[in-house]
């Protein structure tokens, strides 16, 4: 990969590495800090036409070109790792995600995924994305359980690729976030990307970005927090969890998005007993896709599935006194 820059008077004065861990990250969230800088110290990043180091201070205008090399083309090995497929036929399969599986291969990881997975049980996958990627459609991040579509065949892949792009494939979310939303229902909006400050999250920004926007109905509010379904109209990463911090919401759990600390709530002696209580059983989000509705790319018949939530999501949730009926989601059109 060639990538080219050119510094903006707001960059101007900034560190190229700096500027590189920020930029490179939207055209390649794979590149770590470290791999950047053995890039600079291996001259393949150039100001101008000329190598420089990684404590460059750049200058408005200057034009900055990176010469990334692809990474060895290694299959993803199988493995014998035990996975909950829904739904299975010759185009498609539909898997349920645990919690703690990181999808595909990638930077730093080349064993325990759902690929590895999938390869495990001989299962064939599409080309697209191969060789890390194969047969995925969409994600869902390592701490957030739930269903999923894969792709076994190029036709298939293609289709359900499109059908994402065109909104055509009904996602719902099951979530336990802090607070309580003002509305009952209502719409997030707010392009994302990347934190200045750590690469892995996602920020909301006024300018810049790429356009999202969620969807949300609250199923019921107590005891400081609330359980909510919640619909994607995008697909961006950590779309939801960006969202539900940036309005006040954090998903309860998460270490990532500030979802494991009271912090601001100011929830009572007894909620706050709750609250501990809840967190020192679920070490992850609180975040489960629970509804995956999408026409099948060959035969064209409306498929639906659900996925109860997982247990440890369903013990903290009785925890802080969430009613069975709240712990579900509906039909597609719910949201």
């Amino acid at each position: 990969m060639r990538w080219r820059h050119r510094v903006t008077t707001a960059e101007a004065g900034e560190r190229l590495d700096r500027v590189l861990a920020l930029r490179l990250a939207e055209a390649d969230p794979g590149l770590t800090r470290s791999r950047i800088k053995r890039l600079v110290a291996k001259g393949r990043v150039r100001v101008d036409g000329t190598a420089v180091k990684a404590g460059h201070a750049l200058k408005a205008g200057e034009r900055v070109e990176v010469e990334v090399p692809p990474p060895p083309a290694v299959a993803p090995e199988p493995e014998a790792i035990p996975l909950t497929i829904v739904y299975e036929d010759e185009a498609v399969a539909v898997v349920d995600k645990p919690a703690g599986m990181v999808v595909h291969p990638g930077a730093g990881r080349s064993r325990g995924t759902l690929v590895n997975a999938l390869l495990g049980r001989g299962m064939p996958l599409s080309t697209v994305g191969a060789p890390f990627r194969p047969g995925i459609v969409h994600r869902l991040d390592k701490g957030t359980s739930g269903l999923l579509v894969v792709a076994k065949t190029d036709l298939a892949h293609r289709r359900l690729s499109e059908a994402l792009g065109a909104r055509e494939v009904g996602r719902r979310y099951w979530a336990l976030v802090w607070g309580a939303p003002e509305a009952e229902t209502g719409r997030i909006t707010g392009s994302l990307a990347r934190s200045r400050a750590d690469r892995r999250r996602m920020r909301v920004v006024r300018t810049g970005g790429r356009e999202a926007a969620t969807r949300y109905r609250v199923r019921w509010s107590g005891n400081g927090v609330s359980a909510v379904v919640l619909a994607l109209e995008t697909g961006r990463t950590h779309q939801i969890r960006a969202h539900l911090k940036h309005r006040g919401w954090p998903v309860f759990g998460d270490p990532e998005y500030g979802g494991r600390s009271a912090r601001g709530f100011a929830p009572s002696a007894e909620e706050r007993a709750r609250i501990r209580a809840a967190l020192g059983v679920l070490d992850r989000q609180a975040l489960h896709a629970a509804l995956l509705a999408f026409r099948h790319p060959v035969t064209g018949a409306r498929l639906e599935f659900k996925s109860d939530l997982t247990d440890d999501i369903r013990r903290a949730a009785g925890l802080l006194g969430v009613p069975p009926e709240a712990t579900t989601v509906g039909s597609k059109e719910e949201v």
